[in-house]
């Protein structure tokens, strides 16, 4: 496709050389930027609903003068804090916030990077040291060159798009090829200035036991902002935020969506200025960030993922789902279906032997599962979580005839073996402290606080990073696991690194999560077999960056029926149920005390990475026919779940909730529905389902047979007809929490 005066090499990406204006299109979705003449800075003109590919761009120009400073007096260019940018800059006629801020040898933090040239790459950047989208040689990627009019230092701005996904990954590298040494004192990932502020923000927020629970607030003039700075993305804030059309509905109207490609402190930033305009930023924090760009070296920030939806929040969910399974989750695990677990945490806690864990096999064993997975506690002399973290040596008290005898007796059950680790952490009681006592993430001059009674390794060092992967790998060779949990269970407090000079201090957050990046790296490389699965104390890290390398992560701690929906709810806005642990665990609930059924607790954690968590051996024998049925219910639907598209639904009734998974060729769908609390006396249910084929006969769990057109427009009936045999319907069980499962398959008429 061309056009006069512009041209395109791969029909993703389309330029006018003359004016520098630049196009990104897939047919569905349009990003226009442009070089400001004279200032030749990036000025950002649209993001959206793909628009036609124009010779020139000179229709939508906009250029009143407007009040304020002005960068060139008397030439009818307004000042920055009037344009649209792409990378806006500090301190220089823009009163907004920055995308970044350089401090130079003289303490000026005044930067000028102007336009120099542009590439055209196929495929996406590759970073060795930091996670990044892959596997997409039909993606381009345009790299605009910006260069320092103050000092030598570049600036490469890339935008990559994909023929079949609405994306845009973005992100920034700064390279120093002079000699004199600048401080980076922020650098965002992406900022995108928008034109009005009619939106509404969307942001996924809460606590440990309650993660990413959904939050939508009004935009209003000045700053709105999320982040952490926890060293971690955190349980708090997920790095996500949407800007949606106050009209917009889990399947109709616009919204665009960006989350970060990170697993340490972030930064979201929502800043609407006195004329309307909305800013939208995200990247590493500010906060504690100072980062030393030496002669001759580079910064890259991490990538930020930019989406717009047309079809409301399932639409951007979608693309998300679609990018992470097959752009970010390591191809090898991609497509093998995951195994059931059974976890012996709650089941055991601390107090276990040979004995007892094996007897909790054999009953996972008969129940349907896969794999047996030992927590916390089989190292050092741990007892309580007070103690032992970095003694990566088995605890002959426990099991006396080692980890490999255990593992053994596991694999002769036909069953795969699931070893827990938690490599940051660290205790005072330890021979790694004793030994090396430096390697402590902290002054040990001053004060430093605990988070689980213990303290964390300095994954800056890579001395101390290449020791755990020598010391994990002892273990692994010897027992040859089939799954590894890796947990961090404490935030970063008084951050200090001793191996770092005191003036490379303002690096030690991103130096540390670069360290468990190559602790990942070099693990899942040497053992590319083991499936890993990351966790955080539950959600605490939980960033399409973890599933880089472990393709599942713990959801939360919370195992609880009723929050595990809201909080898989909420989750689902960026991450598809193929990656969510999910498991069935024991009422009271651990974490809540609440009593839900166990029919409910089953249909809930199928949509994710299935398992249990309880002491099986305690069981009757109706709950454990129970749970037979419920994994085979997870093997009927395994594929579907993991490879479908995922709706959240908007029921009748405004305190009841719907899942549905449709496959990608709309021939087999499933739905739960969360029914809340009991209510006496109701009246009907219905739930209008999505995505289906209008002109498909469906058949409803083998009963009903109605149109994808009925189902989508009139709803899926909730109720049943009891005309007959009205003596069923008022002996019928009836409990909160209630939840039922419906099969839509496609028949012919």
């Amino acid at each position: 496709m061309m056009k006069q005066g512009v041209f395109s090499l791969n029909n993703l990406i389309y330029i006018n050389q003359d004016k520098l204006e630049f196009h990104l299109t897939n047919g569905h979705i349009s990003y226009i930027m442009k070089v400001m003449p004279k200032i030749k800075q990036l000025e950002s003109v649209y993001f959206g609903k793909a628009v036609h590919v124009r010779d020139d761009l000179h229709n939508l120009d906009e250029y009143e003068p407007g009040s304020g400073c002005q960068i060139f007096p008397n030439t009818g260019i307004a000042s920055l804090e009037h344009r649209r940018q792409e990378y806006p800059t500090y301190g220089s006629t823009d009163f907004r916030k920055p995308a970044f801020e350089i401090k130079y040898e003289d303490g000026d933090k005044i930067s000028n990077f102007q336009y120099d040239s542009y590439q055209v790459l196929d495929g996406t950047p590759f970073y060795k040291d930091m996670p990044h989208v892959r596997y997409a040689d039909d993606a381009a990627t345009l790299v605009i060159l910006l260069k320092d009019q103050y000092s030598d230092l570049e600036l490469k701005l890339n935008y990559t798009i994909f023929p079949d996904i609405d994306i845009i990954v973005r992100n920034a590298e700064f390279f120093n090829p002079g000699k004199n040494a600048y401080h980076i004192l922020s650098a965002k990932s992406a900022s995108l200035d928008l034109p009005t502020s009619n939106y509404d923000l969307v942001t996924l927020n809460g606590a440990w036991a309650r993660e990413r629970h959904v939050n939508r607030t009004p935009l209003r003039p000045g700053i709105q902002e999320i982040g952490s700075v926890r060293g971690a993305t955190g349980h708090i804030h997920d790095p996500f935020i949407a800007l949606a059309d106050k009209n917009t509905t889990q399947n109709l109207g616009n919204v665009i969506g960006i989350t970060l490609m990170y697993s340490g402190n972030h930064q979201e930033t929502i800043d609407v200025n006195t004329y309307g305009t909305t800013r939208m930023m995200t990247g590493i924090n500010d906060a504690d960030f100072d980062w030393i760009l030496e002669p001759m070296s580079n910064f890259v920030t991490p990538q930020a993922v930019v989406s717009f939806s047309d079809k409301g929040f399932n639409g951007l969910s979608h693309n998300y789902h679609d990018l992470i399974r097959d752009h970010i989750i390591e191809k090898h695990w991609q497509n093998p279906k995951r195994p059931v677990l059974i976890n012996n945490w709650e089941a055991t806690y601390y107090d276990f032997n040979e004995e007892k864990l094996v007897k909790l096999a054999k009953e996972a064993k008969d129940i349907g599962c896969d794999l047996f997975v030992l927590d916390d506690g089989w190292f050092g002399h741990r007892t309580t979580d007070s103690g032992s973290m970095g003694d990566w040596e088995v605890d002959k008290d426990k099991l006396p005839d080692g980890l490999d005898h255990l593992v053994n007796r596991i694999h002769d059950l036909d069953m795969k073996f699931g070893l827990w680790f938690e490599p940051e952490a660290l205790s005072k009681d330890t021979d790694l402290y004793k030994g090396h006592n430096s390697w402590l993430l902290g002054n040990n001059k001053k004060h430093l606080s605990q988070g689980r009674n213990q303290y964390l390794v300095d994954f800056a060092n890579p001395v101390a990073v290449n020791f755990l992967f020598k010391k994990m790998s002892k273990i692994i060779d010897k027992i040859h696991p089939d799954y590894i949990k890796w947990d961090m269970n404490r935030n970063i407090t008084e951050p200090y690194s001793n191996y770092l000079p005191k003036e490379e201090q303002g690096e030690v957050f991103h130096r540390y999560i670069l360290g468990v990046y190559h602790l990942y790296q070099m693990l899942t490389e040497k053992y590319p077999d083991i499936l890993f699965e990351s966790c955080a104390g539950g959600g605490g890290r939980y960033d399409l960056a973890m599933f880089y390398y472990a393709p599942q992560a713990w959801t939360s701690d919370d195992t609880d029926a009723y929050e595990r929906w809201q909080i898989q709810t909420g989750t689902s806005y960026v991450y598809p149920p193929a990656i969510m642990g999910s498991h069935v665990s024991i009422v009271p609930n651990h974490q809540t005390g609440r009593v839900t059924p166990l029919h409910s607790r089953v249909n809930i954690a199928i949509f994710g990475t299935y398992g249990y968590e309880f002491d099986l051996t305690k069981l009757s024998p109706d709950e454990k026919e129970e749970l037979k049925k419920g994994t085979k219910q997870l093997r009927h639907f395994h594929d579907l779940i993991f490879k479908g598209d995922f709706y959240r639904l908007e029921p009748s009734n405004p305190n009841h909730g719907a899942w549905e998974v449709n496959s990608k060729d709309k021939k087999h769908a499933v739905v739960c529905y969360f029914y809340g609390l009991s209510e006496p006396n109701h009246g009907y249910y219905h739930v209008k389902l999505a995505g289906l084929d209008p002109n498909q006969l469906y058949e409803v769990n083998g009963k009903r047979k109605l149109y994808g057109d009925e189902l989508m427009n009139i709803g899926l009936p909730l109720t049943e007809d009891f005309r007959g045999h009205e003596d069923d319907y008022w002996s019928q069980a009836k409990t909160d929490f209630d939840t039922k499962i419906f099969e839509l398959k496609a028949i012919n008429e």
